[in-house]
Formats: structure tokens, sequence, C-alpha cells
């Protein structure tokens, strides 16, 4: 499954460089536009980020997301700075198909919990963020400015008895370099959690890093912006 992305600041499409808000670069400002064109290139889901929402939620472009939501038939995958069940509760009410937590999974786990069996395992991804300590792959927290001490296969294992069904995982060394993916990783992540639906961020920089890819989904953003391929040429590649 090809995610192409979309990174929003002030309602302009933006990435960073490994999360990093010091390290921003601009790709236009009008992402109904650029999420109509993934659309008409074939693509049945997007990835929405906003990074707005995630510095404060109560800037979060909710009103941008529905349009985007509205305007493009996509399913729409989002987040950025979910706090709250009432902020994933404002997000389903805007049309998301899922929302994407991540530090509130590792803060308040009773909380997330509740959440999945609330809404479903369809309806809700947790971000794994991960920063390798020596001793293997740990969970980072804010926005990525801090690891956790918790493991990354510890978290996925608490999180997989609770109903746990779809995972983002980010290799935050890799984020926004186009240096190809960590499949060492990914590998490692199926081989110990096969019915996880995996999901694949940070690096992807060639259509042989998608046919290779070790997950089931790819997010895909600065390889797209900087035009290393097309939303058309990866869902080719992923299919084959």
């Amino acid at each position: 499954m090809i995610y192409p992305a979309i990174d929003l600041i002030d309602g302009a499409v933006v990435r960073l460089h490994k999360g990093d808000f010091d390290q921003l670069t601009h790709y236009g400002s009008d992402p109904v536009a650029v999420a109509q064109s993934y659309s008409a290139a074939g693509a049945t889901w997007l990835h929405l980020v906003d990074l707005d929402g995630a510095k404060n939620p109560q800037n979060r472009q909710i009103g941008l997301i529905a349009k985007i939501i509205d305007s493009t038939g996509l399913s729409v995958q989002t987040g950025g700075g979910i706090r709250s069940g009432d902020d994933v509760a404002a997000l389903i009410n805007a049309g998301a198909a899922r929302v994407v937590i991540g530090s509130l999974a590792v803060r308040e786990p009773d909380l997330v919990t509740q959440l999945l069996q609330t809404y479903g395992p369809e309806k809700i991804c947790l971000a794994a963020d991960v920063i390798r300590q020596n001793d293997g792959f740990f969970i980072a927290m804010s926005g990525w400015q801090e690891a956790s001490e918790l493991s990354l296969s510890g978290f996925l294992k608490t999180y997989q008895a609770a109903g746990l069904k779809h995972v983002l995982c980010t290799d935050i060394d890799r984020d926004g370099t186009l240096q190809g993916f960590n499949n060492a990783l990914y590998a490692d992540v199926k081989q110990q959690f096969p019915d996880l639906h995996l999901q694949a961020s940070g690096g992807a920089s060639s259509l042989a890093d998608l046919a290779n890819l070790a997950a089931d989904g790819v997010i895909i953003g600065k390889a797209l912006y900087e035009g290393r391929f097309s939303v058309a040429e990866a869902l080719e590649a992923a299919a084959c």
C-alpha cells in the first residue's frame, strides 16, 4: 500500500529533515491541489501530518484537514500532536479514516487501549518512531526530541495484545534523508509481529526501495516532491 504524504504548517506543504523544525523545506502553498494530484494518479490513501497541531493542539488545522478529505475522496490517515481522546474524535468526525497516535501511546497506554476498543483497530494507527541505541531500537517522543525507555518490541507486544493492527514505524535517522529504508529493521518487525500491518517511513529514494521493502505499506514524502519518482510509478513498483 502506497501512502503519499503531506506535512502541513500554516496551510503550506512542507517537509522536515529528521523531524527538525529548523530544517524545513517548503513545497507549495496548496495542499488541496497536491492531494488531488495524488488521487488523480491513482492513490487511494493519503498520509497527512499536521505539524502545527504537533506543536500546539490549539493550532490544529482541522478545517484544512476536512477540506482535503472532502475534496479528494482519498482515505486519509492523519495525526500530529494527538494528546487526548477528544483529539481523536475531532479528526474522525472531520472524516479521517484513521488517526495516528504517537507519544500518547507511551505516556497513557490505558487511554490508547481504550481508544482501540472504542473505535476499532482499523481507525487507530500507532506511530513507532524509533531511535537506535546501543542495545536496540527505542520509541521516541515529543516530536522526536526525546527517547523513551520503551523498546520497540515491548511497545508492539503491549499493544498487539490490546488489538492493535496498524503500526507506522519510522527510523528517525533515515527520515527526510533520501538514503533508503532501514529494511533490516522492518524485516525484523515483520518476523516478530507477522499479523501487524506495518507501514514503513523514512528514507524512500528510489523505486527499487519500494519493490524490495519488507513492510505492508510505505509513506512517501520527500521523494515525490524532489521528483525521484511519481505516485503512479510508486504504485506500479509496489504492485510488482
